[in-house]
């Protein structure tokens, strides 16, 4: 079962599944995130986005990191993932998000962000949990810097 964050989906309206891949990018002791800025909204996300049709979870992560923050990765490590019931106005869209997230370690950037509206921030691991748009994002960074025993 993959846990539900956020809003519960409303009965009265029809998702369509919309499968996903984002990463956890630690560098130097911060983390590498994406904001979009919007005349509609703001929001400050993990690098990622969606699967397209034939596209694996790993090749999709791969071009969503280059196109939102501009840069290379390797060594992904899937950590799980979580669902969440949006509506996704640049599509017009009402998704269920099936989110993949992954931690990988960047290896360079080599451009700006492609997709329009998106800016890289480099956050400390609190700032970033503080300005995470989104549960479900959040609660896999805050997994990640817990503490191993």
């Amino acid at each position: 079962m993959i846990k539900r964050v956020g809003l519960r989906p409303r009965p009265d309206q029809k998702y369509t599944v919309r499968p996903g891949a984002y990463a956890i990018l630690p560098l130097k002791g911060r983390f590498l995130m994406t904001a979009q800025i919007d005349p509609q909204f703001d929001e400050v996300m993990l690098p990622g986005g969606g699967i397209d049709p034939g596209e694996s979870p790993l090749q999709a992560l791969h071009r969503e990191v280059i196109e939102e923050i501009g840069w290379r990765i390797s060594a992904p490590r899937r950590l799980g993932a979580f669902r969440r019931f949006v509506y996704m106005p640049e599509y017009d869209l009402w998704a269920e998000k099936l989110c993949h997230v992954y931690v990988a370690r960047p290896v360079y950037q080599f451009a700006d962000p492609i997709e329009p509206d998106h800016v890289t921030l480099v956050l400390s691991g609190s700032q970033a949990i503080n300005a995470l748009s989104n549960d479900g994002d959040r609660m896999f960074l805050q997994r990640f810097l817990a503490p191993r025993s």
